[in-house]
């Protein structure tokens, strides 16, 4: 009956794929300036995860919000990477720098929770992580925020490549 634009429930084809989390981080209104007035149109910024080490980020441009938020889920779940975790938290200490944003991912104990700004706080959720400490330096541009967290992501490494890396026993490298 009712599809998402009309109110109604969202239907997924995979079952699996509705087991996502998901997040709205920035729903932005763009007003265009025509003949006869403004057009609004908006765009929508959003994560997905299945909050075990997989997540991804979409963004979004339509005239309706429900379309915008749609377009931007279908994006995020295509760009899905998958991301390194050692327990609850990240493996290392990492930084990520996109344009003017910078963003410094740090271990923490079990039991910290996730101590993040709005952005990076629903990347860390999406992915499964629950304890990790962040500071967002830099621009507030969520979109670019987003953008550093996921190249800090993506500078992780989990302990079987650093052992590679080096030419070492697992064991020796994490204990």
């Amino acid at each position: 009956m009712g599809g998402p634009r009309m109110g109604g429930p969202r239907r997924f084809n995979d079952r699996r794929e509705s087991d996502l989390f998901e997040k709205l981080v920035r729903l932005n209104r763009i007003a265009k300036v025509v003949k006869g007035g403004r057009r609004f149109s908006f765009s929508a910024l959003v994560v997905v995860g299945d909050r075990n080490g997989r997540v991804g980020y979409g963004f979004g441009k339509a005239n309706y919000v429900a379309d915008a938020i749609r377009k931007s889920t279908e994006r995020a779940r295509r760009n899905m990477v998958t991301v390194p975790r050692r327990k609850s938290t990240v493996p290392h200490t990492v930084n990520g720098v996109f344009k003017g944003a910078k963003v410094l991912l740090k271990p923490a104990a079990p039991g910290t929770g996730i101590i993040a700004g709005g952005p990076v706080r629903a990347v860390m959720e999406a992915a499964g992580i629950t304890d990790v400490l962040s500071k967002s330096l830099g621009s507030q541009n969520s979109m670019n925020i987003v953008k550093a967290a996921f190249e800090g992501l993506g500078g992780l490494m989990d302990a079987p490549t650093v052992a590679a890396r080096r030419g070492k026993p697992i064991q020796e490298i994490w204990g």
